[in-house]
């Protein structure tokens, strides 16, 4: 399996080391990017140099919602492609048709349970790295 670029946009630092744990414990060496909101994100990929393989974004952020970013990061004619794969405790129907609307890749609810989180993290991360990714 492919190593992922992953960029991890979420402003909850318990949920950041929850998913560093999770890719630790799984022994996968994908690399971990993180941004704690949509402002720090944006100034990651604005360089475009090591762009991401695939976002995962939290909804509820301060400074600019994850679907603010959502529709900023669309505009964008390379930052476009980037798989974005929403990862939110929000299970608000208005939220998940517009992040599809938007063209989001993936909505993924966080389970509480530290088991099930693993286990989603496992098959996300498994999807991903087998797929053919477009090379921005």
């Amino acid at each position: 399996m492919k190593a992922l670029n992953i960029l991890l946009i979420e402003d909850d630092m318990i949920e950041v080391m929850k998913l560093n744990r999770t890719i630790s414990t799984l022994k996968l060496n994908h690399k971990l990017i993180e941004a704690n909101n949509g402002e720090e994100a944006l100034k990651i990929l604005e360089k475009k140099d090591e762009l991401p393989d695939i976002i995962l974004l939290d909804l509820n952020m301060p400074k600019i919602s994850g679907i603010e970013f959502l529709a900023i990061l669309k505009k964008d004619n390379v930052l476009k492609y980037l798989p974005t794969i929403i990862l939110t405790t929000s299970n608000n129907q208005k939220d998940l048709l517009e992040c599809y609307r938007l063209g989001i890749a993936g909505y993924v609810l966080k389970p509480l349970k530290y088991e099930e989180y693993t286990s989603k993290i496992e098959k996300l991360l498994a999807y991903w790295s087998i797929n053919e990714l477009k090379k921005v």
